[in-house]
């Protein structure tokens, strides 16, 4: 029998995986298995234990530290990480572990397939975001993985450059996309009403550490608050920070805020269906999510991107990119509101994919797994 695993520590992270996840179960059989790994902060009580939002069945539970507020922190938990997955791949034995994207926990992980030679399909590689520790993290898992399935042709280029081969990297599109189409069902009054809110005029805002940066928080979120202060014509829904270092810091500033301004209202977690519900009927994304950059398109919304998080990812025309400053996010917004703009908007063209991108890359999974076993021994792609 083979097996396959896919592993997911954070709610955004499933959601972009769910799509596959549910297309490898449909081939599940006697022949082959589907194990889904839940860690991180999946299982955590700060972060909104979200592992209640996940739509199937968990085969195994790994609980980790994800306490992140300093260096040490994050290298701790890629410690505990590495230590705990090396003992379930040992025992387990895997014919692949599929991982997504470029967090700190997934780069401990994908170290973990390695030592344990199991094989790597990885998701997302060969985008860049400059601001982030996520960038060189991304490309490291890119190495040690043996199957890549990118979103975009240039990303496809970048995993070819860093020496893989062509023959193992395919552009299938993005996940997200295929939730565009098919989870984000809610009606607007429907979704609003979930959470409490009656019908108005919104945006959808997150905000992640800028971890390259370094430093703190404060000052950027300060400028964000002040923004959001000064357009008290909109209501601002807010779903709270990964566990990136400072991410529990920009979390504790947004409750803070959430007691003091009218129009501010912060959520844990929304839930893909719910979150992707908002974006479609919101006035404008507002943040530095990677899901301004690659879902909030698809719906012709436009997107105001703060900062240097997301810097070097391929970008719709839908995208403002602005600074952090309070006066920058209000000119960007004012741009965002205008009708020439949301013109534009309405023209954007999507750039990562047709919404099958699931079924593509659960089908080719499986299609190598079962050619036989796999060589590691990988030999460099010279351009």
């Amino acid at each position: 029998m083979k097996k396959i695993a896919v592993v997911s520590a954070t709610r955004a992270e499933y959601g972009l995986l769910s799509p596959v996840i549910k297309a490898l179960r449909r081939r599940e059989s006697s022949e082959l298995k589907i194990e889904l790994i839940v860690t991180g902060t999946h299982l955590s009580d700060s972060y909104g234990r979200t592992i209640g939002e996940i739509d199937d069945r968990i085969d195994h539970q790994i609980p980790v530290s994800v306490k992140s507020e300093t260096e040490s922190d994050i290298s701790a938990n890629q410690a505990e990480v590495l230590v705990k997955f090396t003992d379930l791949f040992a025992r387990e034995r895997y014919d692949a572990v599929m991982l997504l994207g470029d967090r700190y926990e997934t780069l401990a992980v994908a170290i973990a397939a390695g030592n344990t030679r199991t094989p790597v399909f990885h998701l997302c590689g060969g985008d860049t975001t400059e601001g982030a520790l996520d960038e060189w993290m991304r490309h490291s898992i890119t190495k040690i993985s043996y199957l890549h399935f990118v979103t975009n042709g240039v990303s496809r280029k970048r995993v070819i450059q860093l020496g893989e081969d062509p023959a193992r990297v395919f552009d299938y599109g993005s996940t997200s996309i295929d939730n565009v189409l098919q989870v984000a069902n809610m009606a607007r009054d429907e979704a609003l009403g979930s959470i409490g809110l009656p019908d108005c005029r919104y945006a959808l805002c997150t905000y992640h550490p800028v971890t390259m940066e370094g430093g703190s928080v404060d000052g950027q979120i300060a400028e964000f608050l002040e923004a959001i202060k000064a357009l008290p014509d909109l209501e601002f829904i807010v779903t709270k920070s990964n566990a990136d270092q400072g991410g529990a810091r920009i979390n504790e500033l947004l409750d803070q805020a959430a007691q003091e301004i009218e129009n501010l209202h912060v959520y844990t977690s929304l839930g893909v269906r719910r979150y992707l519900s908002l974006m479609k009927y919101a006035e404008f994304v507002l943040g530095n999510s990677s899901s301004g950059i690659i879902e909030t398109p698809a719906f012709h919304v436009p997107t105001v991107n703060i900062g240097d998080r997301q810097r070097g990812r391929l970008q719709a025309t839908s995208i403002i990119n602005c600074g952090t400053s309070r006066e920058d996010i209000i000119k960007a917004i004012e741009k965002a509101r205008s009708d020439s703009f949301r013109a534009v908007c309405r023209q954007t063209d999507g750039l990562y994919g047709s919404g099958n991108a699931g079924e593509r890359i659960a089908a080719k999974a499986i299609e190598v797994v079962e050619q036989g076993p796999i060589d590691l021994k990988k030999k460099f792609y010279d351009l």
